[in-house]
């Protein structure tokens, strides 16, 4: 497999695993959460050929037989219906309804041994995302859905252009939203995930299984139908089924929601995760600070804030010329990292509790700085129009 296609499949599972719940420590930038995002052309999710649609596909599974692969999945079934209060029978169907994707594999596979680790690069994340198209396309969303995003910031204090910059480095605006059903993705990554030295995706992945046979037994969803990414995200925000159940709100106040078709209940159910995750109204994403050259053993690396603005000034920081006071300067601060790996350089930023919400919806300080990068830019009149 060539290094560029790599490269693909790891910028697509960055983009693509989003809204579901983060662990304390922080994802790296790559391999797992690689250097650039999804160019706006370019599929969610490739195209899938007659042989990766089910479980005939031959790959190698390791010791496993299916007939024990189908013993594991019976046992998670029992277990989900008994502690979920669900039926068992449907519980079981569900499951064995779901069919091993072998792309979905092959996409969340862990580099061949011995290939090069691909280099951390903001300034090319940056590129790929603060971009003429997701620019243009995102004025364009703001206007289209000024109301929308108007009665979300009322209600939840999150800037219209954070919640069109989350949905524009996602799905392009809701127009790239996967084509791979998410039962048979979660089902394949839960019970076949390709890395052996992480259980601990495995079961995040069986986790969210859980959570969409809930969604589905309890009429939320059709799990039977319902498309997403390759790894389980879903809709105009691709959200993950725990995040669906768990964040996801309708616009209209109504029982039903629907992430992949209401682009008003997208909106709304993004400015609420982010609220749920820590996010503060009034507050901006980085503070305007200007940091000591020492500012680098300030990183640590985490999604939580572990300073305050008088440890910055003790080590040297000062307000942007022109700032005399703010709100961030009474919240929790962190300093962040971007570093460019081939030059040897790195941009430091000070970051509000507001940016590590949005590492709640991806675990990358790239993808946290790109959001409000192309949130600044989205906010800025065209080239050329009245100021």
């Amino acid at each position: 497999m060539s290094t560029g296609w790599r490269l693909l499949q790891l910028v697509v599972i960055c983009g693509l695993i989003a809204g579901c719940a983060s662990p304390s420590a922080r994802a790296p930038e790559t391999p797992s959460a690689p250097s650039a995002p999804p160019a706006p052309t370019a599929p969610a999710s490739p195209p899938l050929s007659p042989s990766d649609s089910g479980a005939e596909f031959k790959v190698d599974r390791g010791s496993r037989s299916p007939a024990i692969r189908q013993a594991e999945l019976r046992r998670f079934g029992v277990e989900l219906a008994r502690s979920r209060n669900l039926s068992e029978p449907a519980v079981l169907a569900l499951l064995a309804d779901a069919r091993y994707n072998a792309t979905v594999v092959r996409l969340v596979s862990p580099p061949a041994p011995g290939q090069p680790r691909v280099q951390r690069s903001w300034l090319t994340y940056r590129k790929r995302v603060v971009e003429p198209v997701r620019i243009n396309q995102g004025r364009a969303f703001m206007q289209e859905y000024a109301a929308e995003l108007n009665r979300a910031y009322e209600r939840y204090g999150v800037p219209q252009s954070i919640i069109t910059a989350i949905i524009g480095v996602e799905t392009v605006y809701g127009k790239v939203q996967g084509n791979f059903r998410v039962l048979d993705a979660l089902a394949t990554l839960g019970f076949d995930y390709p890395d052996p030295t992480r259980p601990d995706r495995a079961e995040m992945f069986r986790n969210q299984l859980g959570d969409l046979i809930e969604l589905d037994l309890t009429g939320r969803l059709d799990a039977r139908t319902l498309k997403g990414s390759f790894a389980g995200a879903v809709g105009i925000p691709q959200f993950m089924p725990g995040s669906i159940k768990r964040f996801a709100v309708s616009a209209s106040g109504s029982a039903r929601i629907d992430l992949t078709e209401s682009t008003s209940d997208a909106i709304m159910s993004v400015a609420n995760f982010l609220v749920e995750h820590g996010w503060q109204r009034g507050l901006p994403v980085f503070a305007p600070v200007a940091l000591p050259a020492s500012a680098a053993k300030l990183v640590d690396g985490g999604l939580k804030p572990n300073l305050d603005w008088p440890q910055l000034k003790a080590a040297g920081a000062k307000p942007e010329p022109g700032v005399q006071d703010g709100a961030w300067m009474r919240a929790a601060l962190g300093v962040i990292d971007l570093p460019e790996e081939a030059r040897g350089t790195v941009e430091l930023r000070t970051a509000t509790p507001n940016f590590f919400a949005l590492t709640q919806y991806n675990r990358s300080y790239f993808y946290a700085t790109s959001v409000a990068d192309l949130a600044r830019a989205l906010r800025e009149p065209p080239a050329g129009a009245a100021r």
